[in-house]
């Protein structure tokens, strides 16, 4: 049974992080601090798992201090650059903080799969116990569940094409396991030893996602107080996704297109291009073709980026998986919350089976994590679920109705006394859009600005086009 150390000060999130690892088959001890964490035998571990902040020494400490131990960082989007910072001093990989149940253990997984790669086979070469857990490990079957027909063509295309350097561009909408797809790519490749970087090009403020990706030099723009190494840079040798590629800005697509065509990037003030050999894997929920005609997104971006798709069916087209789906987070939450003989009321079952899952998997997690904290007896009832009532009781953040808002506030009272929520988004964009950017509009709104682009697309309200002079 593997030995697994977590070294994180959160007693919460340690004690979050144990029991899911435990529950998992795994050994697992735990520790505040590198400090604590060196009462033990490091070199006994198989893996540590070490949160960056931490009071006294770094996480990054246990690198140095555990040489011959994978270390997994854990960090937060805040400390990103760190993380990459973390692994250039030797880290295998490292996870974002928030993260879900299955992206932690397919990690874990893959880790641990490396680490028993070299004694693998033995003197004759014959194939042992460790190199088939480990292909099992990186299948994409143990990291998405799919066993209804279109999942298993996504398995079958995803074995196909990992093995190779093509690009790869995953398809499908929000919530469908993207990203999973991604990782699945990654550790079924040759490539599966070096870093997968992950970024969401939706949650980096439009401002920072060319320093972000491309890296900057000392005194580039204000605020640059020191060189930094770019996110695909750290991804040498490796494998960068990007998600939500669609919403990245013209000057960063151009960027983007020199990577794929001449394997070379420039940081953000140099004049000094450098070499990097990066597979590239992009995802979306957004019709780029369609993107490609109104000018939002560049055509020969696309076609670069177009070369195979992998596309993730939504929810409501993998009926033999729903149910069995819902179970299996009933049974997860349940475990984790102290309530293990949960289980679905006749009614509830039905409900789950008609509803349209909107926000496909990672809506019905939620709606199971929710029912799970409510459940105040051992079946989950529709109620519970809360399924009907999907955006009934939206709220909308003070900030719209304050300040430089008075007069989109005042014209809506005016035009119509009991304005919907989705009435008051088109006003206020469509008033607003020709001052504001996309980031200060979701900012105002209260909403992610991957949220906004969804809601314009929904409610068919064009993007700004945005200057080329424009920064």
């Amino acid at each position: 049974m593997p030995r697994i150390l977590i070294v994180e000060d959160e007693e919460i999130i340690r004690s979050a992080v144990r029991k899911m690892l435990t529950h998992a088959g795994y050994d697992v001890t735990d520790a505040g601090s590198v400090e604590e964490a060196e009462e033990h035998d490091l070199g006994s571990f198989d893996l540590i798992i070490s949160d960056l902040r931490l009071p006294g020494a770094p996480g990054t400490e246990m690198i140095r201090r555990a040489p011959a131990t994978p270390v997994l960082i854990m960090t937060s989007y805040a400390s990103l650059r760190s993380a990459v910072d973390s692994m250039k001093l030797g880290a295998v990989e490292y996870i974002a903080k928030p993260f879900d149940h299955d992206e932690m253990l397919a990690s874990v997984a893959a880790i641990l799969a490396r680490k028993s790669t070299p004694a693998a086979a033995d003197d004759s070469g014959a194939v042992t116990t460790k190199t088939v857990t480990q292909a099992a490990e990186s299948d994409p079957a143990s990291i998405m569940f799919g066993q209804c027909e279109p999942m298993q063509r996504v398995f079958t295309l995803i074995r196909k094409v990992a093995p190779t350097e093509t690009t790869v561009l995953i398809l499908g909408e929000s919530g469908t396991g993207k990203e999973l797809a991604a990782r699945a790519l990654h550790l079924l490749s040759p490539r599966a030893t070096a870093p997968l970087i992950s970024v969401n090009c939706a949650a980096i403020p439009e401002s920072l996602i060319e320093s972000e990706l491309f890296g900057h030099e000392k005194g580039a723009f204000t605020g640059a107080v020191g060189a930094r190494t770019g996110l695909i840079e750290a991804a040498n040798g490796g494998s960068l996704f990007l998600d939500e590629i669609g919403e990245l800005p013209a000057e960063a697509q151009a960027r983007l297109l020199r990577v794929l065509q001449e394997g070379e990037i420039r940081k953000v003030g140099s004049t000094q291009s450098l070499k990097v050999n990066v597979r590239m894997l992009a995802a979306t929920h957004r019709n780029l073709k369609a993107m490609t005609r109104s000018g939002e997104f560049r055509e020969d971006l696309f076609y670069r980026l177009n070369v195979m798709q992998v596309r993730i069916p939504p929810l409501r087209d993998r009926q033999g998986d729903i149910l069995i789906l819902a179970r299996r987070f009933l049974k997860r939450q349940g475990a984790k919350m102290g309530k293990p003989d949960l289980q679905f009321s006749a009614d509830a079952v039905r409900t789950i089976e008609r509803h349209r899952w909107p926000g496909n998997v990672r809506e019905l997690e939620n709606a199971i994590e929710r029912a799970t904290i409510l459940c105040d007896s051992e079946l989950i009832t529709p109620a519970l679920l809360d399924l009907n009532g999907d955006g009934d009781s939206e709220y909308i953040p003070e900030t719209l109705v304050a300040g430089d808002n008075k007069q989109a506030q005042a014209q809506g009272a005016d035009s119509q006394g009991d304005l919907s929520l989705e009435d008051y988004f088109q006003h206020f964009v469509l008033e607003n859009q020709e001052r504001m950017s996309e980031t200060e509009l979701a900012q105002k709104l209260g909403i992610s600005r991957k949220s906004l682009w969804e809601r314009r697309q929904r409610l068919g309200i064009p993007r700004k086009k945005t200057s080329g002079s424009s920064h």
